[in-house]
């Protein structure tokens, strides 16, 4: 069964940044493509970003493009989601989930889900 656990959410001030963190377990990490959704209050879970097993193929959502970077370090189990350029809007929770084989966008494609953090940007 694979376990995903993230960190480093928080509190930062608009244009600042902050690194998110999520640990995979249970699995050979390396044969899943990860993702990080976010949810804010009263909205929908929306993919923010996505990486491929190998961190050979990216996705970003639009509002987000050039201001975060998803990698992943296969060594050690763990997809990074580095925030920079942080605006209020960025404000939710953020999950990591985990799908085996193809990267993907959709949330309903994916099988693992970490419990989130919450990522809060004040103006």
């Amino acid at each position: 069964q694979v376990q995903l656990v993230e960190s480093g959410g928080g509190l930062a001030q608009a244009g600042g940044s902050l690194r998110v963190s999520c640990a995979f377990s249970g699995r050979t990490f390396s044969a899943y493509a990860m993702g990080w959704f976010r949810q804010a209050p009263g909205k929908e879970r929306d993919v923010v970003a996505a990486i491929s097993w190998n961190g050979g193929n990216t996705y970003y959502t639009d509002s987000v493009k050039g201001r975060f970077t998803i990698s992943r370090d296969n060594a050690k189990n763990t997809v990074y989601l580095q925030m920079n350029s942080l605006k209020p809007e960025d404000t939710a929770v953020y999950y990591c989930a985990a799908v085996r084989g193809a990267l993907r966008l959709l949330k309903n494609e994916y099988e693992y889900w970490g419990q989130g953090t919450q990522v809060t940007v004040s103006s």
